[in-house]
């Protein structure tokens, strides 16, 4: 099999991250990396290796490099466009998370897709562990009983430079476009969609209901320290508690609580914990499919993809209901305070009101955080189409 050519847009910042990832692939004859579409050309330290085409044209970009997969990490509200340019072409996709910004410009996405008959993967490489089949195959044969919910929770730390890496860094809107670029839509939407998932309830129509606690200590637009508890078909609650503000940064992780037991799932270690009556406590550890990887073999061979865009629609509500949510609440100046020589805030006590939100299923104004914002109802009227 010759190697696919691929063609990078957004090689900075997380980008980074892809481009070594393409180089790995492309080192064990897999991939090729044909292009890179960036405003300003990389240097060839950047681009890791023989230089590839470069162009700040994306059509024509894949026009002229013949590219049969385009991995799109660009800013958020650029992501739609990028990526029906690429399927007018007849070009395969792996789209950063989140796929959209709206529930709306998530639709005409993957409406676009299906269209033109072009592969999609969307970017949770969560999804990827086997750890997650692991855990359902627990659930499936009763290890912890009946389930009765679903945890998550993200302590991470991020200091104010952070939120001025980019013009949307922080933001609900830029030039009157939608960006929602909050804690739980994405750097901790791993959380919300890895506890969606291991719920059994990832397509829009499993979405019953959702409240949201959007907050904010830093100057940003966005939430920083945020829940939502989202109603499932199945019947169960799944709450996730993040915040960017965290006294210490933890792994995040998702907790699927049962009647008899529970799994812990950190998702970005693919470490498992099982704790069930009867039995002590048994730790595992599993492997985890690079989700490009898993893109070129269902090009190559069939294989199916992990994350096609309908096992993203219960998670891109979620993002509708923070995005018509009102704006996030300002944190009062006593329930923050910076941390010395860090340049970061702080909301003292969040550690553990994340972790007991995870634990209960309870959001924070339920655990009697005295700055908890409001409670709202933003998605119940929105059509899962």
């Amino acid at each position: 099999m010759s190697p696919v050519p691929v063609v990078l847009a957004g090689a900075r910042g997380h980008g980074r991250w892809h481009v070594a990832n393409i180089r790995r692939l492309e080192r064990a004859g897999l991939v090729r990396l044909a292009g890179i579409c960036e405003l300003t050309p990389l240097t060839e330290e950047e681009a890791g290796g023989e230089m590839p085409e470069q162009s700040a044209d994306f059509g024509a970009l894949l026009d002229s490099t013949g590219a049969r997969i385009a991995v799109i990490c660009t800013p958020i509200p650029t992501h739609t466009d990028l990526a029906l340019t690429a399927a007018r072409r007849g070009v395969h996709l792996l789209l950063e998370k989140p796929p959209a910004p709206s529930y709306a410009d998530f639709r005409r996405m993957a409406d676009g897709v299906a269209e033109a008959g072009v592969a999609c993967q969307i970017g949770f490489q969560s999804l990827g562990s086997h750890a997650v089949p692991a855990i359902r195959s627990l659930i499936a044969e009763g290890a912890i009983g009946e389930v009765v919910g679903v945890g998550g929770a993200g302590a991470w730390v991020r200091d104010e430079a952070y939120f001025r890496r980019a013009p949307w860094a922080g933001r609900r809107r830029l030039d009157g476009v939608d960006v929602v670029d909050g804690a739980l839509t994405n750097p901790l939407a791993h959380a919300v969609a890895t506890a969606l998932a291991l719920d059994g309830s990832t397509r829009a129509e499993d979405v019953t209901g959702i409240e949201t606690e959007l907050s904010r200590a830093n100057d940003i637009e966005a939430d920083d320290t945020s829940c939502v508890r989202i109603g499932t078909a199945h019947g169960h609650r799944v709450t996730v508690a993040a915040t960017l503000c965290a006294e210490r940064p933890d792994e995040p992780y998702v907790l699927v609580h049962g009647g008899s037991g529970r799994v812990t799932f950190w998702y970005k270690q693919d470490r498992v914990l099982l704790q069930r009556g009867g039995h002590g406590p048994e730790e595992f550890e599993y492997g985890r499919t690079d989700l490009l990887e898993n893109l070129v073999a269902h090009l190559t061979d069939g294989t199916p993809l992990l994350v096609p865009p309908q096992e993203t629609g219960a998670f891109m509500r979620v993002v509708e209901a923070i995005r018509r949510a009102p704006d996030p609440d300002r944190l009062p100046e006593a329930a923050w305070r910076r941390v010395p020589g860090e340049d970061r805030r702080v909301v003292p006590g969040i550690d553990g009101l994340v972790a007991a939100a995870a634990d209960t299923l309870s959001l924070y104004s339920e655990l009697g955080a005295p700055w908890a914002p409001r409670t709202e109802h933003p998605l119940s009227e929105v059509s899962t189409r």
